[in-house]
């Protein structure tokens, strides 16, 4: 049974409804190897931002003689953290924002299936994730943050490509993660003495290469 809240979402009516109209239809009128790739990216691409946090990692840790007191290694292990604080951040506001998905209210085409009742649209989580990437990297690397903010912004386009979200949930999902993501790592930046004594630790692996 859906509640009246969530009924009454039916008869709200947003201002960029006309925007995820035209994007929609203009991802049904467009080729369909276009939008196959559109809709792997939608669904896969997070996995690319992982891929960066790793080499983020790998190339943040100093060599041998390098100083020990950068704080770049503690903060490329902090980034997936941010990540996973983003997303509970999304699923906490989802419950209590209870927007329904474009597509259980609008009569529109959309390249991929429609989530079920329940499954709720404000913010995009895909969106949160990938944004607290590229800040997380901003910090870390910016020469991966230079590909990882347009991948982000590629992610929350392509959600709304899909149908899955309006522009606002994948917009307000990029400030999430944006903002989870910047104060998370500007904690973690404060912890450069941490950094210098793991390098006398079994863990010295996570903070220098040998």
């Amino acid at each position: 049974m859906v509640s009246p809240r969530a009924a009454s979402a039916t008869e709200d009516r947003w201002f960029d409804e006309g925007l995820y109209k035209s994007v929609t239809s203009l991802a049904d009128r467009s080729p369909g190897r276009l939008d196959t790739a559109v809709s792997f990216w939608s669904t896969y691409g997070l996995v690319f931002f992982g891929g960066l946090l790793l080499a983020a990692w790998w190339r943040a840790r100093p060599t041998a003689g390098a100083p020990r007191s950068s704080a770049r290694p503690v903060m490329a292990l902090a980034a997936p953290f941010a990540l996973v604080l983003a997303y509970v951040t999304g699923l906490a506001l989802k419950s209590v924002m209870r927007e329904r998905r474009p597509c259980q209210t609008l009569h529109t085409l959309t390249i991929e299936a429609c989530p079920p009742l329940g499954d709720w649209s404000l913010p995009s989580n895909h969106a949160a994730i990938a944004g607290a990437a590229a800040v997380a990297l901003l910090f870390v690397d910016p020469v991966l943050a230079a590909l990882a903010v347009p991948a982000a912004l590629l992610m929350a386009g392509s959600r709304v490509w899909v149908g899955a979200h309006y522009p606002h949930d994948v917009v307000l999902g990029l400030l999430v993660g944006a903002v989870v993501a910047g104060a998370l790592m500007s904690l973690a930046r404060r912890t450069a003495p941490l950094a210098e004594r793991l390098h006398d630790t079994p863990l010295r692996p996570l903070v220098a290469r040998r």
